[in-house]
């Protein structure tokens, strides 16, 4: 197959996603025209969205598969979209959460969330209903974005983040005199990073550990000081947990982030994090300060968790499927 991924790279997914499906024999090419320090350029063609332009009329024939990102396609207002389905192509679109994310809709779901990230209802209806007159498929990571868009599409895959275990060895253990927490927000108001260190400031009280926020640190450099931690803490709030949680138990470290009770058991297993809000956040940070034979567990159950749902080669035959599946637009 041909694929053509863009217009957003979101987490590396489409650099990972483009490495095994072209291991697997594929034609594969990944447009980005979202840029942030996190500095992803694997498998990537990181452009402006004015030189995207200029390409446009090739892209729209060049591939049998568009696998679009983020609620976003070639041009602004999904015209191309109907020129896909005259040339008779096969698309799906991947939505990852604040795109998404109605915002009563969130609240009535979860008290803690916080959708300051997300457009306004009005616009992500607008966007919703624009793209699936046409593409009838879409994908996301989990349940949590599932229910957001499971009535505009006619098809909604699941498909796991995926991380490529190559780039992420297994730490069993790290060499610290005392306790490193680490802490790394893309943004602090989606991740809840106040309700983190209103915990740290309680148990410095009574605990000798060290602490570290990450910030504006790119994706590689970021990978390499996540090894030294004892404890990740990913995100409070959102209820699902995503790329971090997944990095850290791929890497044999303890996660602190939050995943709601009524998703627990869409998983195909219970996820081996350490499930916590901000009404249990202190409790269960102390649980991972005072015990090392409890973050040695979560550490290896996280890791064979990962193995076997999150790895690259399990997710990208996954996402294979589903561009088969694919019917023409």
């Amino acid at each position: 197959m041909r694929i053509f991924q863009g217009i957003n790279e979101i987490a590396g997914q489409m650099g990972i996603f483009a490495g095994d499906l072209t291991k697997m024999g594929h034609h594969v090419r990944c447009y980005n025209t979202f840029h942030s320090y996190l500095g992803y350029e694997e498998n990537l063609l990181n452009l402006e969205k004015e030189d995207l332009a200029k390409k446009v009329e090739d892209i729209l024939t060049d591939y049998d598969i568009y696998h679009f990102h983020y609620a976003e396609t070639l041009v602004d207002d999904f015209s191309d979209l109907a020129q896909l389905k005259k040339h008779r192509k096969k698309a799906v679109m991947h939505h990852w959460g604040n795109d998404v994310r109605f915002h009563e809709q969130a609240r009535e779901r979860n008290k803690y969330v916080y959708t300051g990230d997300s457009p306004e209802n009005e616009v992500m209806d607008k966007k919703l209903t624009a793209i699936s007159a046409i593409v009838k498929d879409a994908i996301v990571q989990d349940y949590e974005v599932y229910d957001y868009i499971k009535d505009y599409y006619e098809r909604v895959h699941v498909l796991p983040i995926a991380v490529n275990l190559d780039h992420i060895p297994y730490v069993e253990e790290a060499e610290n005199k005392v306790p490193l927490l680490i802490h790394a927000p893309t943004n602090p108001l989606f991740k809840g990073t106040a309700h983190f260190e209103k915990a740290i400031e309680q148990l410095k009280e009574r605990y000798e550990f060290n602490y570290v926020r990450i910030e504006q640190l790119n994706h590689e450099k970021a990978l390499q000081m996540y090894q030294k931690a004892d404890i990740i803490l990913d995100q409070i709030l959102c209820g699902s947990y995503g790329l971090f949680s997944v990095e850290a138990m791929a890497m044999g470290k303890p996660v602190v982030t939050y995943v709601r009770d009524d998703l627990l058991p869409t998983f195909p297993e219970i996820p081996p994090i350490v499930n916590a809000n901000p009404d249990t956040l202190y409790d269960k940070i102390e649980l991972l300060i005072k015990y090392p034979e409890v973050r040695k567990a979560y550490g290896k159950q996280g890791r064979r968790y990962v193995e076997a749902y999150h790895s690259s080669a399990v997710v990208t035959k996954q996402l294979e499927e589903i561009y088969k599946q694919l019917p023409t637009l």
